[in-house]
């Protein structure tokens, strides 16, 4: 039986009006109610992701969030930070150099906002402000000084462009940085050692949970670290083919209620 259950928030356990449906809240909650650890794993900032935690009354003392692509690890009812992952101003200034070379869009959040760097604030940025619930900032890259929180840096662009950037970006990088394309039209920089799937074990050890107990849904690029770690990973059908490929199984598309339909066949089903 699965006692560890971690989904992603945006393209999986929400639509594509971005609403938690009954269904999908109802198998959750129903999930949780039957023992089972719920943990929110999303690449939004906190208050993006307690919002729903709160909704579906993850709030127990040893319940627990994971933000920013696992930059941040937090206590679901205390708010304290368990573990805690951040870039440096320098990398920030190395990567909005890269980023002025590459004629690209470019974002940094610290532990609760965005800050866009562009006087330009791009269209998915916007997008993204608004479907997270957070604040935007915008900040010269010299008035970043070393008492911000660099918590994930990322290239925005349209999807076509951001294909041409990151086929330039320089092969180094990938041993400084974990590398995500985590949407279309969104590339990360994050900490070489935050991923999902990393905060997922964190969390699974410190329960004292197998990682054959764990099971995982997701839809995109930075959710494939927690589905290559679970025990069952499960991949959307409105998911990234590199998560299809790699998952165990393949459930409804986020717009059919999949999350409710994957919690079912591997929960609430086997109870």
């Amino acid at each position: 039986m699965y006692k560890l259950l971690a989904l992603d928030i945006d393209g999986t356990m929400l639509n594509d009006r971005h609403e938690l449906t009954d269904e999908v809240r109802g198998a959750i909650i129903a999930a949780r109610r039957q023992g089972v650890k719920i943990v929110l794993c999303s690449g939004r900032a906190v208050g993006g992701v307690t919002r729903f935690s709160q909704e579906l009354e993850i709030e127990g003392p040893d319940e627990y969030i994971v933000a920013l692509n696992g930059t941040l690890i937090q206590n679901a009812s205390t708010g304290e930070v368990i573990e805690k992952r951040a870039l440096t101003v320098e990398d920030l200034k190395q990567l909005y150099a890269l980023s002025r070379e590459l004629e690209t869009n470019i974002i940094f959040y610290d532990e609760a906002d965005i800050y866009a760097l562009n006087k330009c604030i791009h269209k998915y940025v916007i997008q993204e402000v608004f479907l997270s619930g957070v604040n935007l900032y915008y900040r010269e890259i010299g008035e970043i000084t070393d008492d911000y929180i660099i918590s994930k840096v990322m290239f925005v662009d349209d999807p076509g462009h951001l294909e041409k950037v990151i086929a330039a970006l320089p092969p180094e990088l990938e041993n400084k940085y974990a590398l995500v394309r985590s949407a279309p039209y969104f590339f990360e920089f994050l900490h070489p050692q935050a991923s999902k799937g990393n905060a997922l074990k964190i969390i699974a050890e410190k329960l004292g949970i197998k990682r054959e107990e764990v099971m995982a849904i997701g839809d995109s690029g930075n959710d494939l670290s927690m589905i290559q770690y679970a025990g069952l990973g499960v991949a959307m059908e409105n998911a990234m083919d590199i998560l299809k490929k790699h998952a165990d199984y393949i459930t409804l598309s986020n717009n059919q209620a999949g999350v409710a339909h994957a919690i079912r066949k591997f929960v609430l089903e086997k109870a």
